[in-house]
């Protein structure tokens, strides 16, 4: 009885072994696509740093870009706010 049971569940397992092999490997995929598209944003800083670019200002320009333009705004505000209050004025 043992053994009829088992063969019921090859299937099943053999269909969950297959599903995780894929699954491992489209991630394993995606961890060396972001790899590759890591090392391509390196090499557009490494460009631009080479044609006089200030790095530090472009990753700070793609940070804002990212943000929701209200939530950008009250940010700048509030850090307008704190640099007068300490005598930074901009």
């Amino acid at each position: 009885m043992a053994t009829s049971a088992a063969v019921k569940e090859e299937p099943a397992t053999r269909f969950a072994k297959d599903q995780l092999k894929s699954i491992i490997e489209r991630i394993e995929r995606l961890e060396e696509e972001k790899k590759t598209i890591s090392d391509d944003i390196r090499d557009v800083y490494a460009e631009s740093k080479g044609n006089g670019f200030d790095v530090k200002a472009l990753r700070a320009i793609i940070r804002l870009r990212k943000q929701d333009p209200n939530e950008r705004q009250e940010q700048e505000t509030i850090l307008e706010t704190y640099m007068q209050a300490l005598g930074m004025r901009v």
